[in-house]
């Protein structure tokens, strides 16, 4: 019988996580201040940040051990299982090996605690007393919440507000562990009543929801804030997913050909792929790739650029691909996919033909969850599903081209708590939406003025 389920001791958990900018080939460019221009340090990010996530942000080491007390919290549900996916290949009928890491079975069900919980440890060790931040579909929010928990930290969570009315278990999720959560755009803010009074009616967006978590922790000097997703410390502590996994592809006696993960800011992709981009760039020959949706398609056709993380300017401007910080996405139920930005790791790696991206549809990515579901059993989020989608693509062309390839994607959470999604596709109410070029161009006009970046790419 073959393996199903490949697991790693407790013992063999990764005690340090990997930092890529010691291996970049082209050195990122730095964030610049909002109103100076100039490379942002440390004083600048002080009333956001604690100061080792600070230090983590600009470092160049390679290797950062992880806290004692981060491996005692990773271990509830750490080392997480690498499967192999028998049944789908069987259905497949490809001649390609397929793996996923489960990173759904984390106490939020997603990827997300690995960095909320050493953010939550900084913050507490750094005397925080409570953290905000922003959420899309409210995996972020809910991994906050719980982390902050862990660490007895109050947590304030602004939630995009389609997602918010959309997604009402993610929100009772955050509340059972003792989070605040309330619908962005908020009258809680002047971010947020600016944003209502120009459009009472506006969906909301991840670039507004951090506009108002930014102003909430600025104005109060015992709070800090945490952002799930983009910056270079969440990629960092997102990389114990791909150590893990190398561990367990040596237990398998495979090696990955291609390598797949979902990208909205690039978070669960980095922590996938990052240790296996170190291997590419030391010569190993693989197809790593970025997956969004073609209704938010940063990557595919957003410029690299520097351009703000949030809508209202208050945030460091950021080298990154991007589709404007006004830009307000549609709202399809993939909500973790609907940022306007893309990480700077994530983006420079395009640039440097490390990785590529591609888009899907948001019908294609629920047929491919469905199939998944239906074969390997577990139900995946609406975002997961566009690297289960991506995953099928290359499992058929594997099947097309005759070759027997090693395909490894990350499973970045399950959808038990998005079935109204699920229940949308099958009803027959959900429909494909392809972002026009007029949409893009608007958006991106309100990015011209701002400073380019040398490897700036319109």
């Amino acid at each position: 019988m073959k393996t199903k389920k490949i697991f790693l001791p407790e013992s063999e958990i990764p005690r340090q996580w990997y930092n890529i900018n010691a291996d970049l080939p082209t050195p990122m460019e730095p964030p610049l201040h909002p109103g100076t221009g100039q490379p942002v340090g440390p004083d600048d990010l002080s009333p956001i940040f604690p100061m080792p996530l600070i230090e983590q942000e600009v470092s160049q080491e390679r290797w950062i051990d992880i806290p004692e007390e981060v491996l005692e919290k990773y271990l509830i549900w750490r080392p997480s299982p690498l499967y192999r996916a028998l049944s789908l290949e069987k259905f497949l009928d490809t001649p390609a090996k397929i793996y996923f890491k489960n990173e759904g079975v984390s106490p939020a069900g997603s990827h997300k605690p690995n960095t909320a919980i050493p953010q939550a440890y900084y913050n507490k060790i750094s005397g925080t007393k409570r953290i905000t931040t922003e959420t899309g579909a409210g995996q972020w929010g809910s991994a906050l919440a719980f982390s902050c928990a862990l660490f007895g930290l109050e947590c304030k969570v602004f939630m995009v507000k389609v997602s918010y009315y959309q997604k009402p278990y993610r929100r009772m999720m955050m509340e059972t562990w003792g989070g605040t959560c309330i619908p962005s755009p908020s009258s809680e803010t002047e971010a947020g009543r600016k944003i209502l009074a120009e459009n009472p009616d506006t969906p909301g967006s991840l670039g507004i929801a951090i506009s108002e978590a930014v102003e909430a922790a600025v104005m109060d000097e015992h709070t800090k804030y945490s952002l799930g997703s983009v910056l270079n410390h969440v990629m960092l502590h997102q990389t114990i997913i791909g150590l893990e996994t190398q561990k367990q592809m040596a237990i398998a006696g495979d090696y990955p050909d291609v390598i797949i993960g979902c990208a909205g800011g690039g978070s669960n992709f980095a922590g996938l792929c990052l240790p296996f981009v170190h291997d590419k760039i030391n010569g190993r020959d693989i197809d790593i790739i970025a997956v969004e949706p073609t209704s938010c398609p940063t990557l595919t056709r957003g410029p690299f650029s520097y351009d703000f993380g949030d809508t209202c300017q208050m945030t460091p401007l950021l080298p990154m691909h991007t589709l404007g910080h006004t830009f307000v996405p549609e709202g399809i139920h993939a909500g973790g996919l609907r940022y306007h930005g893309m990480a700077p790791i994530v983006s420079q790696l395009l640039l440097d033909n490390l990785i590529r991206a591609e888009a899907i549809p948001q019908m294609e990515t629920f047929k491919a969850g469905i199939n998944f579901a239906k074969t390997e059993g577990f139900i995946g989020a609406p975002e997961t599903n566009h690297a289960v989608a991506a995953t099928i693509r290359e499992a058929l062309k594997a099947k097309e081209e005759g070759k027997e390839k090693v395909i490894l994607f990350n499973w970045s959470g399950h959808g038990l708590v998005d079935m109204a999604a699920y229940d949308a596709y099958l009803s027959g109410k959900l429909s494909d939406h392809v972002l026009a070029d007029g949409e893009i161009e608007r958006a991106l006009s309100d990015i011209a003025p701002l400073p380019k970046p040398k490897q700036f790419k319109g």
